[in-house]
C-alpha cells in the first residue's frame, strides 16, 4: 500500500482516456470502478456521493404538494407576513385547487378552470410579500411582473404575450433542476470512473528498484477511497474539454423567434462538441467540468421542453402587480393614458385562455391561474374594463396596517427586521438589544408619519 500511495503522489504526464471505453485495459477500468460504485450505493448510504452539481434548494419532504393543504399554506404565510389572513387564504386554496384538479377524472379535469384573484389593498399592506412568499411555497413556474411595464401592441416596448414567454423560461430551468437532481448520483459515478481512469491507466514510472505494477493488479478499491478522501485533488491530468473560447457570433432573430434561437442554440452546441482542448488541470478543477459535460450528455432538451410546456399550461401562476397603474378612471380614459386600455384589451385573451406562441412551442393559458394587484387610489376596480373584471371573479381586500401592526411585524415574523439588524450587528461583536417600549415607539412613529404623510405601510419601518 505504501508503494501505491507513493506512485499516486507522481504527477503523470503520459496519455490519458477521457472516455471510460477507450482502449482495452482503460474500457476494462472504467466498468470495474462502475460496478463497484454502484454495488456500493446500493447497499449502504454511507457511500452515496455528495450533491456536487449546483442546483437550487429542491422542497423537502414536508413542503410536497399533499402536505400543502390551505392550512399548511396559511401557516407557512404566517410566518412572515402579519395579517391579511382573507387574501392568504384565498391564495391557499387557490394554490391547493392545482394539486386537486390533477386528481380528477381527465373527462372533466379540462373543464375546470382556475379562478383568478384580484387583490386589492393600499400600498405595503403585505400583497407582493403574498407573491413573493407564494413562489417559494409553490414549486411550480411563476412568474412575477408589473403591468407598467408592458404596453399596446404596436406601441414601442414589451407586449403582454412576453409574461407567457418568461412564464415557460421558468418552466424549463424548473424541468431542468427536476432533471439533474435525478441524475446527480449517476453523473458522479460516471465523472468518478472517468477520473480514475485517466489517473490509473497510464504508464506510472516505476519506483527505484521494483518494476512497473501491471494493471490486473491495481487495488481499485485504494484508488476510489484516496479519490474520494480528497487526497488525489492536487494531482495534475491531462483532459480534452470542449473550447470555450470558439463561439458561433451568430445570432438570429424575427417576429417571434420561434424555433430559430433554439436551432442557433443547438448548432452552437454541437460545433462546441466537436472542438477540443488538452489541458493539463488538476483533479479537483476537472471535476465540475466533467459533471456539466457528461451532465448535458444526459439531458433530453426535447422532454425537457415538452414537460416544461405541459407544466407551465398546468400549473402556472402568473402574478401581475400594480394592475391599477394601467387602469384610469371614467373622466380621464380618453386622455394621454389612453393606450392603458389596450394594455387591458391585450390582457383579456391571456387571462380568459389563449394560444401565445414561444420559441419553444405553443402554450396554452386555459389553466395558468392569475393573480392580480393594485392599490386602486386615484381608480376603482370597476374602472377596469367590465371583460377583464369578469375574469378575475374572486376579490380580496387586504387592510391598511395601524399602529398594532407594526408592532406585530417588527417582533413575529421569522425575519423580522429587528432581528435582522441583529444579526448584522452581531458580525461585529455587537449585541443589539430592543427592549418593548423602544419597538412599541417605533411603531408609533411609523403609523404617525403614514398618517400625516403619505401612506405606505410597512415601508416605513424602513425609512428614516
Amino acid at each position: 500500500m505504501a508503494n501505491l500511495v507513493r506512485r499516486l503522489m507522481v504527477t503523470t504526464s503520459g496519455r490519458g482516456s477521457l472516455l471510460p471505453g477507450e482502449g482495452s485495459s482503460r474500457g476494462f477500468l472504467a466498468h470495474r470502478l462502475l460496478s463497484v460504485s454502484s454495488e456500493n450505493t446500493t447497499t449502504s448510504s454511507e457511500t452515496d456521493f455528495p450533491s456536487q452539481v449546483p442546483l437550487a434548494p429542491l422542497p423537502p419532504e414536508e413542503l410536497e404538494m399533499e402536505a400543502l393543504t390551505p392550512v399548511k399554506v396559511v401557516e407557512m404565510l404566517d410566518r412572515y407576513i402579519v395579517g391579511q389572513q382573507e387574501a392568504k387564504r384565498a391564495v391557499a386554496v387557490a394554490l391547493r385547487n392545482r394539486w386537486r384538479r390533477h386528481r380528477i377524472p381527465e373527462a372533466f379535469r379540462e373543464e375546470i378552470v382556475p379562478k383568478n384573484i384580484l387583490m386589492i389593498g393600499p400600498t405595503g399592506c403585505g400583497k407582493t410579500e403574498i407573491a413573493r412568499r407564494l413562489a417559494k411555497i409553490a414549486y411550480a413556474p411563476f412568474v412575477k411582473v408589473e403591468a407598467t411595464k408592458f404596453t399596446e401592441v404596436g406601441f414601442h416596448g414589451r407586449d403582454v404575450d412576453q409574461i407567457i414567454r418568461d412564464l415557460v423560461d421558468n418552466a424549463i430551468a424548473l424541468q431542468r433542476q427536476k432533471m439533474r437532481a435525478k441524475l446527480v448520483k449517476e453523473v458522479e459515478n460516471v465523472v468518478e470512473a472517468r477520473l480514475l481512469d485517466i489517473f490509473i491507466s497510464r504508464q506510472l514510472p516505476p519506483v527505484e528498484g521494483e518494476s512497473p505494477v501491471p494493471e490486473a493488479r491495481v487495488d481499485y478499491e485504494a484508488f476510489r477511497q484516496l479519490y474520494r478522501d480528497g487526497a488525489l485533488d492536487n494531482r495534475k491530468i491531462q483532459l480534452d474539454i470542449p473550447d470555450g473560447r470558439s463561439r458561433l457570433p451568430l445570432e438570429i432573430g424575427g417576429a417571434s423567434g420561434f424555433g430559430v434561437n433554439e436551432l442557433v442554440f443547438r448548432m452552437e452546441k454541437f460545433l462546441k462538441s466537436q472542438r477540443m482542448e488538452r489541458m493539463e488541470i488538476t483533479i479537483a478543477d476537472a471535476k465540475p467540468i466533467l459533471r456539466e459535460i457528461e451532465m448535458e450528455k444526459r439531458l433530453n432538451l426535447d422532454q425537457i421542453t415538452k414537460d416544461a410546456i405541459m407544466l407551465a399550461e398546468s400549473d402556472g401562476i402568473v402574478f401581475i402587480d400594480e394592475i391599477d397603474k394601467i387602469v384610469t378612471n371614467h373622466e380621464t380614459r380618453y386622455g394621454a393614458d389612453a393606450s392603458s386600455e389596450g394594455v387591458q384589451r391585450d390582457l383579456l385573451p391571456i387571462i380568459e385562455g389563449s394560444v401565445v406562441s414561444t420559441k419553444y412551442g405553443n402554450v396554452n393559458t386555459d389553466h395558468i391561474l392569475f393573480i392580480c394587484s393594485g392599490a386602486f387610489h386615484s381608480c376603482k376596480p370597476s374602472d377596469m374594463l367590465a371583460e377583464l373584471q369578469g375574469r378575475l371573479p374572486i376579490r380580496v381586500e387586504l387592510k391598511g396596517l395601524g399602529r398594532e401592526d407594526l408592532y406585530r411585524i417588527l417582533t413575529e415574523p421569522e425575519t423580522n427586521i429587528i432581528r435582522q439588524q441583529q444579526l448584522l450587528m452581531k458580525t461585529e461583536d455587537i449585541h443589539l438589544v430592543f427592549t418593548d417600549d423602544a419597538i412599541e415607539e417605533l411603531a408609533k412613529v411609523a403609523a404617525e408619519v403614514n398618517r400625516s404623510v403619505d401612506n405606505i405601510g410597512a415601508r416605513r419601518l424602513h425609512t428614516a
